[in-house]
């Protein structure tokens, strides 16, 4: 009951945006008979999943009164990384050299044998995406927990040095996935039964575990501690650097397991890809109540912050408003959360 309570602005904000994007506006936005159609919700879970994951991590950041800019790059470092790797053990099942080599065993012998190093050569590139995005997340921990720098500026560098690897690979083009590596396509385009797809059940999955680490769990209770205060924290015997530095690890793989989505979604790795990724995902965490001065936020509230922020950009694109106008809507909406949450909590 508590919850509802809580979540009950949210939750009609989510409403009204779906009411107003399917029955318009007389004279500012037309309406959209399509919008409620499950094809179309469909589509919008599919859309937000990438920025909720990101957005689950960035509310543990924020949690603690810190911030990471840099999700964005990483997600594309990520993506691009395991892309390029896929193409460098290129195990295509349909080239006949790859046959001739076990051509003295029998077809189905043959055939398991690739299947296996598909899947082999498919499981070491996305750890070495992965890993690439951890080892990104553990820096920015160690600087965060370690020196006297801001995060801010902390994660802005390593944002633009990420930015700057990926667009390394291929001089900055576009690298396809290969056709036959079905099931890491099906990862972003697939769906259960032919309805719900993999990328929204990634994302609830990823929504459960995370509000279990952190409302159920001890971890959990020393982010609000070290985000409400900081130093009670500290003479409490809360291990503030190794907690910092897990929680930017965290942040940093989930924006790596979300840049395997977005380059499964695109059927490539772009290295421009991800630009503008931070923002809403921060822009989620925050219109879903997670407060800026730390030590207050919760995971159901982002999960519903990404919803209305995915309902808005896919509302506005339907209807036809200009991109510019677009942008102005969101940041209309952050404004307006942010000081709601200001004058609820004052």
């Amino acid at each position: 009951m508590k919850l509802a309570k809580e979540f009950a602005p949210l939750l009609l904000a989510v409403l009204a945006l779906e009411v107003v994007f399917r029955f318009g506006i007389p004279w500012l936005l037309r309406p959209n008979p399509d919008f409620w159609t499950l094809d179309n919700q469909i589509g919008i879970a599919q859309q937000i999943s990438v920025n909720a994951v990101i957005a689950f991590g960035i509310t543990l950041t924020i949690l603690i009164g810190g911030i990471d800019l840099s999700v964005g790059a990483v997600l594309a470092l990520a993506g691009t990384t395991t892309v390029y790797l896929l193409g460098l053990m290129d195990v295509d099942p349909r080239v006949p050299e790859w046959r001739l080599k076990f051509s003295s065993l029998e077809p189905d012998t043959v055939d398991a044998m690739m299947a296996a190093l598909r899947f082999g050569a498919l499981g070491v590139a996305v750890l070495a995406g992965l890993g690439t995005a951890v080892g990104f997340g553990a820096f920015n921990g160690v600087c965060a927990a370690k020196t006297r720098m801001p995060a801010f500026i902390i994660t802005l560098g390593t944002m633009k040095i990420a930015r700057g690897l990926a667009h390394r690979f291929n001089e900055g083009r576009p690298i396809r996935i290969p056709e036959y590596h079905t099931e890491f396509l099906a990862l972003g385009n697939g769906r259960l039964f032919g309805v719900v797809p993999y990328s929204v059940l990634l994302m609830l999955a990823i929504f459960a575990a995370a509000a279990v680490l952190l409302h159920r769990t001890r971890f959990g209770q020393h982010l609000y501690a070290m985000g409400g205060n900081r130093e009670a924290a500290r003479f409490t015997g809360i291990p503030l650097a190794r907690n910092e530095i897990a929680v930017y690890v965290i942040c940093a793989l989930l924006a790596g397991v979300a840049g395997l989505v977005n380059v499964s979604q695109l059927y490539s790795a772009e290295p421009a890809s991800g630009e503008g990724f931070e923002l809403d995902a921060i822009a989620a965490a925050v219109v879903g109540g997670t407060s800026f001065t730390g030590g207050i936020g919760k995971m159901a509230g982002t999960l519903i912050g990404a919803v209305i922020i995915g309902i808005l950009n896919k509302g506005l694109n339907q209807a036809g408003v200009h991109y510019s106008l677009q942008y102005v809507a969101t940041g209309v909406v952050i404004l307006a959360a942010v000081y709601l949450d200001v004058r609820r909590r004052a």
